[in-house]
């Protein structure tokens, strides 16, 4: 189980290309070898009511949450979201190079005891995906 939930400012839709930034998303957390294949989703998140700085700038945001089941050493949770801000903010810097953006990232581990989840998507990957 791992989620990656993209808020973002609807001020964005306009000037980012937000299935790219999905995908981006997605391929860091997969990259980082911490998040599984089969329980990852990654989704956007469209903010319509949000303020700003001074609320007088044309300025977006994005912040993105991690979510992802229990296990998992602090320093390779830390090192698993610096590596997926870095593509974040790879991803996002032309933007950055020519408007205000605010970025932001936070990582949950949710304890097993309170979540639930069923999925039969290691059927529908291959072997070779599935062990990536």
């Amino acid at each position: 189980m791992a989620h990656a939930i993209i808020e973002y400012s609807a001020n964005l839709e306009k000037k980012i290309d937000l299935d790219g930034l999905i995908g981006a998303v997605h391929d860091a957390c997969l990259t980082s070898g911490v998040f599984p294949l089969t329980g990852m989703r990654t989704r956007g998140a469209r903010r319509d009511h949000y303020k700003i700085a001074n609320g007088k700038l044309d300025a977006g945001f994005i912040h993105l949450q991690l979510k992802l089941g229990p296990g998992r050493e602090e320093e390779v949770k830390k090192k698993a979201m610096e590596d997926v801000f870095e593509a974040l903010r790879d991803f996002v810097q032309p933007l950055m190079d020519i408007s205000p953006l605010a970025l932001s990232i936070e990582i949950f581990e949710l304890p097993a005891v309170l979540r639930i989840n069923k999925h039969n998507l290691a059927d529908y990957v291959s072997p070779e995906e599935a062990n990536v």
